[in-house]
C-alpha cells in the first residue's frame, strides 16, 4: 500500500494537484484515500520532498471544493439520490444526519469532516435542508482547513520523529488517525445512546 501511495504522492509538482484531486473526489466517493494522502504527503514534506504549506493549502482547497459539490448536488438532486441510493442503514445515517443539521448545523460540518463517509452524508444533507450558502461556505473553509492541517502534521510529525525510515512515520501518523477516528465515532455513538435512552 505505501509503494502504491508513493507513487502518486511523490516530491513532483503534480503531487499537489493530486492531493487537490483526491481530497474533492473522497467527498463524493468515500473510499478514495484522501486523508492517507495527505498523511503521506506530510511524511514527504518532513524530508523536504514537499512543502508542507502548500501540502495543507492544495488538500483543504480540494476538500472545500469537494463538500461544496456535495451540497449543491443535496441542494438540487439529493432527495431523488437518497431514495434512490441509500437504503437500510445507509438511509437511517441520512436520517440522522438530517436530524443533527436542524440542531446542531455548522459544529457537525466541521466534526463530519474527521468521520469517513461522514462529511458526505452531512454536505448532502446540508444542501438538501437548505442550509444558507453563506453559512455553510464559512464553516466548510474552517473544517477543511482543519482536517488538511491536521492530516498534513501528523505525516510531518510521524515523518521528523523517523527521518531514517518514513515509512514507519507514515504507519504512526495512520494510526493516530485511526484512533481519532475512533475516538469521534465512539463518542457519537455513546452521545447518540444517551439521547435514545433521555427519550
Amino acid at each position: 500500500m505505501f509503494e502504491s501511495l508513493t507513487e502518486y504522492v511523490s516530491g513532483s509538482p503534480w503531487t499537489y494537484a493530486f492531493l487537490f484531486a483526491v481530497s474533492a473526489i473522497d467527498v463524493l466517493i468515500p473510499l478514495v484515500p484522501s486523508e492517507t494522502s495527505v498523511i503521506l504527503a506530510g511524511v514527504l514534506a518532513s524530508t523536504g520532498d514537499l512543502v508542507l504549506v502548500l501540502v495543507i493549502a492544495f488538500a483543504a482547497a480540494g476538500a472545500i471544493l469537494g463538500d461544496n459539490v456535495s451540497y449543491w448536488i443535496g441542494r438540487k438532486v439529493g432527495h431523488r439520490i437518497v431514495d434512490r441510493f441509500f437504503k437500510g442503514e445507509r438511509r437511517k445515517q441520512v436520517d440522522w444526519a438530517h436530524r443533527q443539521v436542524e440542531q446542531r448545523g455548522g459544529y457537525l460540518i466541521i466534526v463530519g469532516r474527521f468521520i469517513p463517509g461522514g462529511r458526505t452524508v452531512i454536505t448532502l444533507s446540508c444542501g438538501m435542508l437548505e442550509m444558507p450558502w453563506r453559512r455553510f461556505i464559512a464553516f466548510d473553509v474552517a473544517a477543511g482547513l482543519l482536517w488538511a492541517t491536521y492530516a498534513a502534521m501528523l505525516g510531518y510529525l510521524g515523518g521528523s520523529t523517523f527521518k531514517e525510515d518514513p515509512f514507519k512515520g507514515f504507519l504512526l501518523a495512520f494510526v493516530v488517525a485511526l484512533l481519532v477516528a475512533g475516538a469521534v465515532e465512539a463518542y457519537r455513538w455513546i452521545r447518540k445512546r444517551r439521547v435514545v435512552a433521555g427519550s
